[in-house]
């Protein structure tokens, strides 16, 4: 599939008006999406855990102009209340996906979004949030179009979603999603996430994950950012190539289920990810004190415990620590006993592997 099969070929006889709501997740991701080519195409594939908990519900309710305007026309809202300094955001998602929902402008469009976590918790909701509202408007297209079938409905959301958040392609299926065009996986693409085509061990089933919120306050340095200062990073290329290497280990470790090697990769993909920041120029640090605080401390009471809890971070200061189904009560005692301390206002979410967006 390319871009050019997301556009319609054909004029759709459109409702006049309706609602609509879908539930999408966040996802963690395993192997780091990290650098960007235009039009959110991914500087190397990655691969995520969809995550159940922790979530964003949007309700979309729409109707057709009375009176022509070129521009979109919408409303936004966020827990209840109206939420404008978002609106040049969606602007450009609209701006971008335009060509493949040609009929935007045609609505007047009510967005009322809600996260299933704190707003000021420090996890991103871009992914979720731009998941969700992908659906919604796809929704409508579907609704016109009797021909459009499930699994041509999940690329093209998320196709529409990498659009507004690159992250936001992998949270519309589980449990694992891949994203981005690599040798080791024939169906992969760099334009949308797909469900992770091979088999998986048990060991990998309901694998937890309990979030440690470090850093509530907002990032010193925006992803966005980030993304861009790979371009000219003096180290691109190697992590480009590990990133494909560490998805062609992975299948032999998701299909043996060698936990202590997927231990290896995964908290070797945080530091990197991490080095990247801290080695660019400009370079910046955004992980905390108390970051370093967890991360010696997971690896501390794995090594005289013998059990598999890890860790891995996103662009940020907080703590994702994975464990599997099998492990989860002492490790969950450990987390409490030891690792809760170092949290902002002893704040965590306890999350889980999930299985993709929903619609309500």
């Amino acid at each position: 599939m390319t871009e050019k099969d997301f556009i319609p070929d054909q004029i759709l006889e459109l409702p006049e008006s309706g609602k609509v709501t879908w539930k999408a997740p966040s996802n963690i991701a395993l192997v780091k999406y990290w650098g960007k080519k235009p039009n959110q195409i991914p500087a190397n594939p990655s691969i995520s855990f969809t995550l159940d908990a922790c979530a964003t519900t949007t309700t979309l309710s729409f109707e057709k102009k009375k009176i022509t305007s070129n521009g979109f026309s919408f409303d936004f809202s966020f827990e209840g209340k109206a939420k404008d300094d978002f609106k040049p955001k969606i602007v450009t998602f609209f701006e971008r996906i335009e060509t493949y929902l040609p009929f935007l402008k045609q609505y007047h469009l009510t967005i009322e979004t809600h996260n299933s976590f704190p707003h000021s918790s420090g996890i991103a909701s871009s992914a979720s949030g731009m998941a969700a509202l992908a659906l919604c408007l796809l929704s409508i297209e579907r609704q016109a179009d009797s021909k459009m079938d499930e699994d041509f409905f999940k690329q093209k959301a998320s196709f529409l979603a990498r659009l507004g958040s690159g992250s936001a392609c992998r949270s519309i299926e589980g449990d694992i999603v891949q994203w981005g065009k690599t040798s080791s996986i024939p169906e992969s693409s760099d334009v949308y996430g797909i469900k992770y085509p091979f088999d998986t061990h048990q060991n990998f089933k309901n694998y937890h994950d309990t979030i440690l919120l470090v850093h509530k306050g907002q990032k010193q340095v925006s992803s966005s950012v980030g993304h861009d200062l790979m371009h000219v990073h003096p180290f691109a290329e190697r992590r480009f190539q590990q990133a494909h290497d560490n998805l062609e280990r992975l299948k032999t470790i998701f299909s043996s289920g060698d936990i202590d090697t997927f231990i290896q990769i995964v908290e070797g993909e945080a530091l990197t990810l991490h080095a990247m920041m801290m080695t660019g120029s400009p370079y910046f640090m955004l992980m905390k004190p108390n970051t370093l605080e967890i991360i010696n401390k997971i690896w501390q009471y794995r090594e005289a415990n013998g059990n598999h809890v890890c860790f891995t971070l996103d662009a940020g200061a907080n703590v994702h620590v994975l464990y599997p189904e099998a492990e989860k009560e002492e490790i969950f005692r450990f987390i409490q006993k030891e690792l809760v301390q170092f949290c902002e206002n002893g704040h965590y979410i306890c999350d889980r592997i999930g299985f993709g967006a929903k619609k309500l």
